[in-house]
């Protein structure tokens, strides 16, 4: 799963929550599609956990800029 890239994995592992809602899949489908997702979401999160990490790097190497939590929203007034 090394070769994927973390966009082609989040795509497959949406498509399979889809599939998986949709509620027609045998148990069998449905188990084998979970196992997949699971191994999709540990990818995402060790990519997202190693790109965390170099960024970390990369702050702390610039001008000691100190590190802070990204929250994800902006700062400023819309």
């Amino acid at each position: 799963m090394e070769e994927l890239k973390f966009e082609e994995a989040l795509e497959r592992l949406e498509a399979i929550v889809k599939k998986m809602e949709e509620g027609e899949m045998s148990l069998e489908e449905s188990l084998g599609a979970f196992e997949e997702g699971i191994r999709l979401s540990r990818f995402c999160s060790k990519k997202l956990d190693d790109i965390e990490r170099r960024v970390e790097v990369l702050m702390k190497e610039n001008d000691g800029v100190t590190v802070g939590q990204f929250t994800g929203e902006g700062d400023h007034d819309s």
